[in-house]
């Protein structure tokens, strides 16, 4: 036991799952930015606007992220020289947080609006009324509820998002859990069950106080019909 746990030092898992962490957060707050807009657009009386909302979700949503995170590195940085940091791994670092944020803006914006559709039609109907616009009416009343009634489907999102930051060795994130999993499993193969386990259980201990919280929030915050 005393041995492994040097294992567990020496291969820094707790760096590795800190790199995840920090994955997750920024590419959490992006998806989210972005999926706004993309509900915005989604719900938009403007029929063009509405047709590229529709376009995005149904490509993004239908493209595996291995693919988006691939060309993140070879075609955004191969390619195009997209270079968003000076350092060479950090640059890697954000190219995965960008892959990461459009592919999951996505199931974002869904979510969202499945959340629009648990507001009252009364609702809009009166900020119509005392001459509001779909923007503000959107931005004051539409979505402050729609966020209510979509934390559930939200918490879900950033659950397998949490879990899809392990897609980030394919944006070449070398610190990442899966890629010092992948070190560990073939320098260490005579604990092969323990490192399995040790990841595993340490994504559990992720994903699960964001499931009972977005859980608990919804039915505290679910909008009163």
């Amino acid at each position: 036991m005393e041995e492994y746990l040097d294992i567990v030092r020496q291969y820094d898992v707790l760096g590795a799952f800190w790199v995840n962490i920090q994955l997750a957060f920024w590419a959490a707050l992006l998806s989210l930015a972005l999926g706004s807009v993309l509900a915005l657009f989604r719900i938009s009386p403007i029929g063009s606007l509405q047709w590229a909302g529709s376009a995005y979700v149904t490509i993004l949503r239908n493209t595996p992220l291995t693919i988006i995170m691939v060309f993140m590195v070879l075609g955004a940085w191969g390619q195009l020289e997209l270079t968003l940091a000076t350092d060479f791994d950090l640059n890697f670092f954000w190219l995965a947080v960008v892959g990461l944020s459009i592919y999951h803006a996505a199931f974002v914006c869904e979510a969202i609006r499945s959340g629009v559709n648990t507001v009252p039609v009364g609702q809009a109907e009166a900020a119509r009324s005392i001459g509001l616009s779909f923007l503000p009416s959107a931005r004051l009343v539409i979505l402050p509820q729609a966020f209510r009634g979509a934390i559930a489907p939200l918490g879900n999102v950033l659950i397998a998002l949490i879990k899809n930051t392990t897609v980030a060795a394919a944006a070449s994130v070398a610190t990442e859990t899966s890629s010092v999993m992948r070190t560990m499993i073939e320098f260490r193969p005579d604990y092969i069950y323990a490192i399995f386990f040790t990841f595993a259980i340490g994504y559990v201990i992720l994903v699960t106080p964001v499931g009972l919280l977005s859980t608990s929030f919804s039915r505290r915050l679910a909008v009163a019909r």
